[in-house]
């Protein structure tokens, strides 16, 4: 049975978000209907209203969350009603090429509703990341939904559903960070404060955090950063080298997305040491560096999809540590905001005032 619920809706590129209320669905075959306890603001649904995603307009946004299973459709045995789950964006298919050779962790095919929810109008909403968690219930593929310890805090466990995940697994999955390892860490937003964290779990001999706020640096140094650069005025290259011996870092995470700040990446890392690209570019942007110096050099450029990550792996093994307090995840909380406060979050996320915003329903 389909219902009627209050969700924040971008409806054309650059205005303000607003909450309007929506049609979800009861589940199809495969499907889920969420209600969702908690979701945070993250970049992306800043670059959804943006139009940097798609022009898929209007967004129902929100993917960062956790909630209770509500209802399931036919076929579905991975959730039941009453699970808590976070939600997430790679709903393995267990069939593409990547999941037959064993690595689903780069599923080329994941799963989304079949549905679409709308407004009341019967106007179609694109679901961001499909998923749509700005909103008191959501319909999602039941594979996006992984059970977690319901003792787990809603505003803590929905930010393994994008930042915290991505940053984690970006140091720990794809950078494969190991006991005694440098790490750098360049950007110190939500992600890349999560990558310290990861590194710091992994047992990273040397954190050094890079920023031009201060304010993020000192965050840093709360989850794990032994070293901080603010490179508005050090060359964070230079400083790099200065606090390894003068070789680099063996991993250097880039969590902003940009072409300077990933060539500072590619020259603060050691020989034969690891880049880790997990901030997000646009479009239009390109690097160009001397293909001499990408030989020579060794080791590897990798891009980080999500951390790398297999939800029904990470997510619980995640809430574990942070349960037995081995992972601050409450640290990442800088509010909790009501559902009609996601347009002014964007605009102290953007000024770098939070490291998250969680909305609670």
């Amino acid at each position: 049975m389909a219902q009627q619920v209050r969700g924040v809706v971008a409806r054309a590129k650059g205005e303000p978000v607003r909450w309007e209320t929506i049609v979800v669905p009861g589940p199809g075959p495969g499907e889920a209907v969420v209600k969702i306890k908690s979701c945070g603001v993250c970049h992306t649904d800043l670059h959804y209203r943006e139009g940097g995603i798609s022009d898929e307009f209007p967004f129902l946004l929100g993917h960062e969350a956790a909630g209770t299973v509500e209802s399931v459709g036919e076929g579905v045995t991975e959730v039941a009603p009453g699970d808590y789950v976070v939600l997430n964006w790679r709903a393995v298919c267990g069939i593409c090429r990547a999941c037959r050779r064993g690595r689903p962790w780069y599923c080329f095919n994941t799963h989304n509703a079949k549905q679409r929810m709308t407004l009341t109008d019967g106007t179609e909403l694109s679901p961001a990341l499909g998923i749509g968690a700005f909103a008191e219930k959501t319909l999602v593929a039941a594979g996006q939904c992984t059970r977690v310890d319901p003792a787990a805090s809603p505003a803590a466990a929905g930010l393994l559903g994008c930042g915290v995940m991505a940053g984690m697994g970006a140091a720990i999955n794809t950078g494969g960070v190991g006991r005694g390892d440098s790490v750098a860490v360049i950007g110190c937003g939500g992600v890349g404060v999560a990558a310290i964290a990861g590194s710091a779990l992994a047992g990273a001999g040397r954190i050094i955090a890079v920023d031009i706020d201060d304010r993020k640096l000192e965050t840093a140094r709360k989850l794990g950063a032994t070293q901080t650069v603010n490179s508005r005025s050090q060359d964070a290259v230079e400083a790099i080298r200065a606090l390894t011996g003068g070789h680099g870092a063996d991993v250097v995470i880039e969590a902003v997305g940009r072409p300077e700040t990933y060539e500072q990446a590619f020259y603060a890392r050691d020989l034969a040491g690891t880049v880790v690209l997990v901030g997000v570019p646009t479009p239009e942007m390109r690097i160009d560096l001397p293909l001499l110096d990408v030989f020579g050099r060794g080791g590897a450029l990798k891009s980080s999809w999500y951390g790398d990550c297999l939800p029904s792996r990470d997510f619980p093994m995640l809430i574990d540590l942070y349960q037995q307090g081995r992972l601050d995840l409450d640290a990442f909380v800088t509010e909790t905001i009501e559902l009609d406060g996601v347009e002014e979050a964007f605009a102290r996320m953007h000024k770098g005032d939070v490291l998250r915003s969680v909305v609670l329903l």
